[in-house]
């Protein structure tokens, strides 16, 4: 049989067994917490939306909690109020599926779909997730990487050199089929904290990503910070 083409590759499965370690863990956080989701964690938001945010994986109490990225924790606190300001989603807060938020012409995804140990997968989960997150990328027009983990696997999704795009806050890169990658610090309690990363810097990245979709910011030529 001929090999799926892009377009035809789904979300895992509720019972994905490619990565033995996330499956383990999953398994274990379901008898612990029974309540909680514990499983891949689908993409959210209309799947033609122009504008891709691109996490790196589902957070213990967040995603992997609610089932729906980036809801749950404090990253996704920041995350959904910038996506309303920038009208980009019907409220600035996320509860879970059920509360009737809707995205706006941007749908989220993570790079790994299921919680990894310590909120970091290893490079094996990573990949094993690129061939769904290369689909997710095919018909946004801009992608937005939240942190270099995220940036680097979009990197690999698309075939490309990380030599030729490396990470770098609020830095541009132009992608094959003009398709635009721009990147941002990760929007992690961390960041937030220490400052590396504050509301009006994220502000600023979306700002430029709907200048961008909606044909008003032309895509600027790839730098490295």
């Amino acid at each position: 049989m001929p090999e799926p083409s892009v377009s035809q590759i789904r979300q895992p499965p509720p019972d994905c067994t490619r990565c033995p370690r996330l499956v383990s863990l999953r398994k274990h956080v379901r008898t612990e917490r029974p309540n909680y989701h514990a499983a891949p964690v689908q993409a959210f938001g209309p799947a033609d939306g122009r504008l891709l945010v691109v996490g790196l994986a589902p957070g213990m109490h967040g995603a992997n909690a609610t089932g729906r990225p980036f809801t749950g924790d404090r990253s996704g606190q920041l995350l959904f109020e910038t996506l309303y300001r920038q009208g980009l989603c019907s409220a600035p807060v996320s509860v879970g599926p059920g509360d009737g938020l809707q995205l706006h012409d941007c749908r989220i995804t993570n790079a790994v779909k299921c919680l990894p140990p310590g909120n970091r997968p290893v490079a094996a989960e990573i990949n094993a997730c690129n061939a769904f997150l290369r689909a997710e990328i095919e018909p946004a027009t801009v992608v937005l990487a939240l942190g270099g983990l995220a940036h680097n696997a979009v990197v690999r999704a698309l075939g490309l050199r990380r030599a030729d795009h490396r990470f770098g806050h609020d830095i541009v890169h132009r992608l094959p089929a003009g398709q635009t990658l721009i990147d941002s610090y990760h929007c992690s309690r961390y960041n937030i904290n220490t400052g590396r990363l504050t509301p009006a810097m994220l502000n600023r990245v979306f700002a430029r990503a709907c200048r961008m979709i909606a044909g008003n910011g032309l895509p600027e030529p790839s730098m490295t910070p």
